[in-house]
C-alpha cells in the first residue's frame, strides 16, 4: 500500500535530535538483527502476522533470509501506514516490509528491492451485483478504500467522484455487504484472499498499471540492499516462492496474478 508522504514529517524525522545512526549490512550483521518496520493487518494478515503457524507471506521470506545469514527478525509494528516511511528514515528500523507498493514517489526516498510479489489494483464489488467492468461503470459506484495508500492514489488519478476513502484496514467485504459502498479498489493480492473467504466477492477492472511489491530500504544502505536481492532473486527460481503464493492466497492465485500482470 501506498503511504501518504507528508513531507514535514520526514524533515522532522530526519533532523530530530538523537536519530538513531543508519545501519547497512554490515552494522546489521555486527547487531546480529533484521529491524523490520510493518503495519500489522489482523484482518488481512497473509503478508505479515505474529502467528508462529501462519506468519505470513513476507514474514516467511525474511525469516529464510535471516536464517540464511545466522541472524533475527527484530519486528516492529507501527501504527499506521503513513508511519512506514517517516520510522524507517529516523533510523528506527532496517526494512519495510508486508505488502509494500513500489511507486514512483516512494522511490525518491527510499530504495526498494526486487520485486517479492506481483500486484495490481482491482475493482472489487459483492453479489448479486453485476462486476464493475468499465471505467464508466465505475464512475456511478460508491467507491471505498483506504486514506493514504496507494488504491486511494490510483481512485484520485482516475478522478472518480463519489469516493470513501475512511474505511479501515482489511474492513471492505464489511463495507460492501452493509452498503456502505457499491465497489471498492484493492490490491490483487488482498482481493483473492478476501475471494477465497467469500465467494460473493467478484473481481472486476483492474485500474492503473501492473505494480511490485517489495521491500524498502534507506538510499544508504547499499550492501543490505544486495544482500535482500540476491536472496529474493534466487527465491523467485525455486519451488518456494510458488508454494508460498499458494499457501497463503490458494490454488487459483498464480493464474489470477499472471492475468493481473498481462491484461
Amino acid at each position: 500500500m501506498r503511504c501518504r508522504i507528508v513531507q514535514g514529517a520526514l524533515v522532522l524525522a530526519l533532523s530530530a535530535p538523537g536519530t538513531p545512526a543508519r545501519a547497512d549490512w554490515p552494522e546489521v550483521q555486527k547487531r546480529g538483527a533484521l529491524r523490520v518496520l510493518v503495519m500489522l493487518d489482523t484482518r488481512r494478515p497473509e503478508f505479515f502476522s505474529l502467528k508462529p503457524d501462519t506468519p505470513g507471506f513476507d514474514h516467511e521470506v525474511l525469516q529464510g533470509f535471516a536464517s540464511l545469514h545466522k541472524i533475527t527478525l527484530d519486528v516492529k509494528p507501527v501504527e499506521s501506514w503513513d508511519a512506514l516511511l517517516p520510522t524507517l528514515e529516523a533510523g528506527k528500523g532496517d526494512v519495510i516490509a508486508g505488502r509494500f507498493t513500489v511507486t514512483e514517489s516512494r522511490t525518491k526516498i527510499v530504495s526498494f528491492t526486487s520485486e517479492v510479489f506481483p500486484t495490481r489494483n482491482v475493482v472489487i464489488n459483492c453479489k448479486p451485483h453485476k462486476p464493475v467492468t468499465t471505467l464508466d461503470a465505475l464512475r456511478a459506484e460508491k467507491v471505498g478504500t483506504i486514506r493514504g495508500t496507494s488504491m486511494a492514489e490510483a481512485i484520485a488519478a482516475a478522478g472518480l467522484p463519489n469516493v470513501d476513502d475512511g474505511l479501515a484496514a482489511g474492513s471492505f467485504g464489511e463495507a460492501l455487504k452493509s452498503g456502505r459502498v457499491t465497489a471498492a479498489v484493492w490490491g490483487i493480492e488482498s482481493a483473492i484472499a478476501l475471494q477465497r473467504e467469500d465467494p460473493d466477492i467478484q473481481l472486476g477492472l483492474f485500474l492503473g498499471p501492473p505494480r511490485s511489491l517489495a521491500y524498502a530500504l534507506r538510499k544508504g544502505d547499499p550492501e543490505l540492499l544486495k544482500a535482500l536481492n540476491a536472496y529474493i532473486d534466487n527465491l523467485r527460481k525455486t519451488p518456494t516462492w510458488s508454494r508460498l503464493v499458494v499457501k497463503y492466497f490458494g490454488e487459483a492465485a498464480p493464474e489470477i496474478l499472471k492475468k493481473a500482470r498481462t491484461q
